[in-house]
């Protein structure tokens, strides 16, 4: 039986890898920072202390974001509208001093928006994207552009920008892309199970990325996780 669900797994992976646009572009000195669930490839040798890095959906998992801190000696930003990951952040007594956490999310305009939760009251992660696994009445919540977040902050460049952000990565990213903000390292989990032409926005939004000079260097087993760095940085 092992081995039959092991060989089914395998014909999945070669069936969504010929349908996903996902394929290296650029070869790149690699290292997988945090835990298998909340982790990201990332190029470690364009890092040092000095690096700022944006984690854009936190949940209740920090794993990539404290090794961050731990191997590269930089600090984190990282951003989060969800109460429960705000009230999880909050209450747990393990984040590294060099974890600076926000109480809002990343969206293409600055305002309130409309948040839906999860239906299952064990899971965290909230989104702008309505769907099944979702509540049908929504929360308010904060957003902020990227362009407001970085004036905010203070930063006009960007070593690492990382995204797990429930599907709302499709609308984000063309703003992204076009607020001057410069940009070296773009990690994304993509969410194309929430829409029925997934495939179709996948490959909409690889085909942006490379207009503005990013490449695959890396993409993680579930296929899910996908790594880009800027060529022209």
């Amino acid at each position: 039986m092992g081995s039959i669900i092991s060989c089914a797994k395998k014909n999945i992976k070669i069936i969504l890898r010929k349908a996903y646009p996902f394929k290296c572009e650029i070869k790149k000195t690699k290292k997988w920072y945090g835990n298998e669930y909340g982790g990201f490839f990332v190029a470690p040798d364009c890092l040092n202390k000095d690096s700022i890095v944006y984690s854009f959906g936190i949940g209740e998992d920090i794993s990539f974001d404290t090794e961050i801190i731990n191997q590269i000696k930089c600090s984190v930003h990282g951003f989060d509208p969800t109460p429960k990951s705000i009230n999880w952040v909050k209450n747990n007594t393990q984040i590294p001093s060099g974890f600076f956490f926000h109480e809002y999310g990343i969206d293409k305009k600055d305002g309130v928006a409309t948040f839906y939760l999860p239906k299952n009251t064990n899971y965290v992660s909230g989104s702008i994207v309505k769907g099944s696994e979702r509540t049908s009445e929504g929360i308010e919540v904060q957003m902020k552009s990227l362009k407001t977040i970085c004036q905010e902050l203070g930063h006009d460049c960007i070593d690492i920008l990382k995204m797990d952000i429930e599907g709302a990565e499709y609308s984000v990213i063309p703003e992204i892309l076009s607020s001057c903000i410069k940009i070296k390292q773009i990690l994304i989990e993509f969410h194309y199970r929430f829409f029925e032409d997934g495939f179709n926005k996948n490959k909409e939004i690889i085909a942006l990325l490379k207009k503005n000079g990013f490449k695959i260097f890396a993409v993680s087993d579930s296929l899910e996780e996908v790594s880009f760095i800027n060529e022209n940085l």
